[in-house]
């Protein structure tokens, strides 16, 4: 049977780095969330982790206290897929960048879902016409790329498929936005959607420069965190060509293009780093050298800090809204 148009429950599949911040979010927004990951053990550990999100929300005024344990309550962790989806207006999945399990998972959530419930993924590279090739009801099918931390970042992309209707993306962007969330639609399919692909541009840039030697990871950082971080923060990069003048940045590219670098594979300085096993933070050697923390470290607890300060600057009308 046809579900009506309101979203009262959700199902977020993949309780990690992503899943629970999201599960998080619903829940704190008013909405019934089922949780659902392959393990008790990964389920009790993003119920922590969101139960150390919000106390550390309240700790800055961002939440109430004693509202804690409500928030909590109306999430439901479960290893069942069925009873995690079977009543659910709106599944998102979060599970890692592997377009075969996605597949699998999307195959299986499609008998699983009302008629009418919408089918988001997280996926951050992936097009939602390949991960949900199997789904009968292809115009229920979209992609919601939230940004990590999903419990403070702002924006969540809202990508159409070849066979997304437009009346999945209208109910996508109005949930997001009664959340809070600033949704931006992206028109059309490409591999790593609008943002990924502006990102990974600066960092094959970037690369590039460390690799040749022009500067030090921690010289690098705080160039750009302090210059371009500070006004892109403020401003998009076409609102900022558009004030320093289109000219003066289409004279720079007729003289910088062709020295940018143009690697088509990840440079050799990161693949070292991933073959000699360190990957950052988790294996406490990446760029920089850390010490665990447990489940929330300090430097995670320092970005966090940062964003909270920059949203209250940023998107002053909104106050909390955005967390």
């Amino acid at each position: 049977m046809s579900r009506t148009n309101r979203i009262e429950r959700v199902a977020v599949i993949g309780s990690g780095l992503m899943g629970h911040g999201i599960a998080q979010v619903f829940a704190q927004n008013g909405y019934w969330v089922r949780m659902h990951d392959t393990s008790r053990t990964l389920l009790e550990n993003a119920e922590k982790r969101i139960r150390l999100n919000l106390t550390a929300f309240a700790e800055r005024g961002l939440e109430d206290r004693g509202s804690i344990d409500e928030i909590l309550s109306r999430i439901t962790s479960t290893v069942d897929l069925a009873e995690s989806v079977g009543d659910a207006d709106f599944v998102t999945e979060s599970v890692p960048e592997n377009l075969r399990l996605k597949q699998e998972i999307f195959k299986a959530i499609d008998s699983l879902t009302p008629r009418g419930a919408i089918l988001a993924s997280n996926t951050s590279m992936l097009m939602i016409s390949d991960i949900g090739r199997e789904v009968k009801e292809k115009e229920r099918l979209v992609i919601t790329h939230w940004f990590n931390p999903p419990y403070l970042m702002p924006v969540v992309e809202v990508v159409k498929g070849a066979a997304t209707s437009q009346h999945t993306v209208e109910r996508t962007v109005n949930l997001l936005e009664k959340m809070g969330k600033v949704p931006v639609r992206v028109l059309k399919e490409v591999p790593g959607h609008l943002l990924n692909r502006i990102q990974f541009a600066l960092l094959r840039e970037t690369l590039g420069l460390l690799q040749d030697g022009v500067a030090m990871p921690e010289e690098i950082d705080k160039a750009v965190s302090g210059s371009l971080g500070l006004r892109l923060a403020t401003i998009g990069p076409l609102k900022g060509i558009d004030l320093a003048g289109i000219d003066l940045f289409w004279f720079g590219m007729r003289d910088i293009y062709r020295y940018l670098d143009n690697s088509p594979e990840p440079q050799q300085i990161i693949q070292e780093k991933v073959k000699a096993g360190h990957v950052g933070r988790k294996s406490g050697k990446g760029f920089f050298e850390y010490r665990s923390g447990g489940l929330v470290d300090a430097e995670e607890r320092d970005r966090d800090d940062r964003i909270m300060e920059l949203l209250k600057i940023l998107y002053p009308k909104k106050g909390s809204d955005h967390v």
